[in-house]
């Protein structure tokens, strides 16, 4: 059995994609719904996934709740809330008692769009992050590896909520650039309530690459050594993956990237991990 962490649909007749932007996303400029999700994932072993917010926009995440009461192997929701609004809290809360509320496990907003690297430990954005922890939900850290001493701070900060780093915080791997990304990984890995998605990576080398899990293995081991298997979670970023690969593709990447993984220490990264943090 395998676990998704880390998935997206969009119907572009209902909402915009903001930061689809310039001519190389033209491929992702159409509508991905649930029957495509279902087509990527056929043939693999994947029997659940989380579904995670794309746009900071209070209407999109009540519409992924209502998508995960309703389509098969979407288990778990990731929304979005304004952090720095002063009512957080109760917004927070008036997802948690949506009819389909019982779905959603974390917040998550693009720190990565945000132009100050400390925009995590804003006042305003800490006092955010205390709701979210008070809340019980998760934190998706979705940042560059500019912000990842913020993303430290915020962490050690709030040490009994549990943060998930996506992407392995987007390395360039292009320019096959190490740091100072590995240094504040290992520093980001030491706080015990951070979690990483081994996700993204492909989309961070050359699309017009076949994919190489040669290119990324430097960076995945990093992050496995840094987190160890047991605080690792597979994800696909499907549809965004397919600038560079197809489901199967990122699929077949990651196993090949944790060959070297005992049984147990698989069995973590790719299903009972994400089972624990998202609580399928």
């Amino acid at each position: 059995m395998t676990v998704d962490t880390h998935h997206h649909l969009w119907d572009l007749d209902v909402r915009d994609q903001p930061w689809m932007t310039g001519p190389e996303m033209d491929s992702l400029r159409c509508d991905f719904r649930p029957a495509d999700l279902q087509a990527a994932m056929r043939g693999t072993s994947v029997d659940a996934t989380v579904l995670v917010q794309t746009v900071a926009d209070p209407d999109e995440t009540p519409e992924m709740l209502v998508l995960a009461e309703t389509v098969d192997r979407v288990a778990a929701v990731v929304g979005w809330v304004d952090l720095t609004a002063k009512d957080a809290r109760e917004r927070i809360g008036r997802l948690q008692t949506h009819p389909s509320g019982g779905w959603l496990r974390g917040i998550r907003h693009q720190v990565e769009d945000e132009p100050d690297p400390d925009w995590l430990i804003r006042p305003d954005v800490l006092a955010g992050l205390g709701a979210v922890e008070d809340s019980g939900l998760l934190f998706e850290l979705l940042v560059r590896p500019h912000q990842l001493p913020a993303a430290i701070k915020a962490a050690g900060q709030f040490p009994q909520m549990t943060f998930v780093l996506d992407h392995c915080a987007k390395p360039d791997v292009a320019a096959g650039e190490l740091e100072p990304w590995a240094s504040r990984i290992r520093v980001l890995a030491a706080h015990p309530n951070v979690v990483c998605k081994l996700s993204g990576l492909v989309t961070q080398d050359d699309w017009a690459a076949q994919p190489d899990p040669s290119r990324l293995r430097a960076y995945a081991e990093v992050v496995l050594e840094a987190f160890g298997p047991s605080r690792i979670m597979f994800g696909s970023d499907w549809p965004v993956c397919l600038l560079a690969a197809s489901y199967a593709e990122v699929l077949g990447v990651a196993k090949d990237l944790t060959a070297g993984l005992s049984d147990a220490e698989r069995a973590a990264v790719f299903d009972t991990t994400a089972r624990e943090i998202y609580n399928l």
